[in-house]
Parts: C-alpha cells; structure tokens; sequence
C-alpha cells in the first residue's frame, strides 16, 4: 500500500546545486519523527521525472516535487501544481505538471493534490561542488518543510503557498 503523502526530490549530485533535491531528502531521513515517518510518507529520488513516475501517484492524498532550480525566487519557491501539458520536444526529463497531464489521461480519476519546493541554486555544472548560496537556501527550505510536514494537509498547504505568494 501506498502512504498518503510522497516526496519526490529530483537532481542529479555530480551536478552542483542540481543535488538539492536529493539533498532535501538526504537531511529528512535524519529528522525524527512524524517529519520521517514510513509508515505515512514515502520518499522518492531520481535524476529527473520520467513518465514511469505518474504510476508512484497513484493512491496519494498529496504529493512534494522538490527539485533545484535558477530562476526560483531565493531562497526557495512553493507553489501549487496543476498539470500542463509538454511543450518542448523530448520527452527525456519531464516537468512536475507534465507528470500530473500525463497521470490524468492513463487514470480515470484525477491526479492527486501535488505542491512544488523549488530551491534556488546557482551552479550545475558537472563536478561542482554545492554552493555556499545553495547550502544556506537549503537549511531554509528545510525549516520551511518542517512547517509543512507537521500538517501535510492541502488545505493548510495551499494556505502556506498563499502567504507566500503576498510576501
């Protein structure tokens, strides 16, 4: 069975910044519970999302991608996901939305409620080591996941992404 919510951190670490998904997890799996609890979480890594990973939503009541990112406002992004469909031309590594599109037309029933945490990062290229700015905005998504993951509600997560929206 399933647990209700799942954490998907995306990235690869041979790559610089692009490791603070794997990161992320790395950090929540030395956190006491309920933050690590396998019996109501499951946490998933890989280097980028595949079509293969709409089958790891299914039976979910809520959904993290954290992934790193560029152009993310620092030190960190949350927003609420809604599916898209792919416009580029490969579908080699596929974006959170992409993943909840594609999810929606295999299953009859809609994809599961899914957030993003997006962490700023400034250098991906291979063999970079973290960035200092990458290591600082990474305690900080931390601290804000542990607000989430004391009540991984929608409800209460769709009002974090609201405040920090008007901040």
């Amino acid at each position: 069975m399933n647990q209700a919510l799942l954490i998907i951190a995306v990235g690869n670490p041979s790559r610089g910044d692009d490791a603070l998904g794997p990161l992320f997890l790395e950090h929540l799996t030395e956190w006491p519970e309920p933050f690590n609890d396998q019996d109501k979480i499951e946490l998933l890594t890989d280097f980028q999302l595949q079509i293969e990973h709409t089958i790891d939503l299914e039976n979910r009541k809520l959904v993290l991608f954290v992934d790193a990112s560029v152009s993310c406002r620092s030190p960190f992004q949350f927003s609420r996901l809604q599916p898209a469909k792919n416009t580029g031309y490969t579908s080699h590594a596929l974006s959170p939305a992409v993943v909840l599109q594609i999810y929606g037309q295999i299953n009859p029933d809609p994809p599961p409620p899914a957030f993003q945490l997006a962490i700023r990062g400034e250098r991906f290229e291979l063999g970079d080591p973290l960035s200092t700015m990458a290591q600082t905005n990474l305690i900080l998504a931390l601290t804000f996941a542990s607000q989430l993951l004391a009540i991984p509600a929608v409800k209460t997560w769709d009002q974090f992404v609201q405040e920090y929206e008007n901040t």
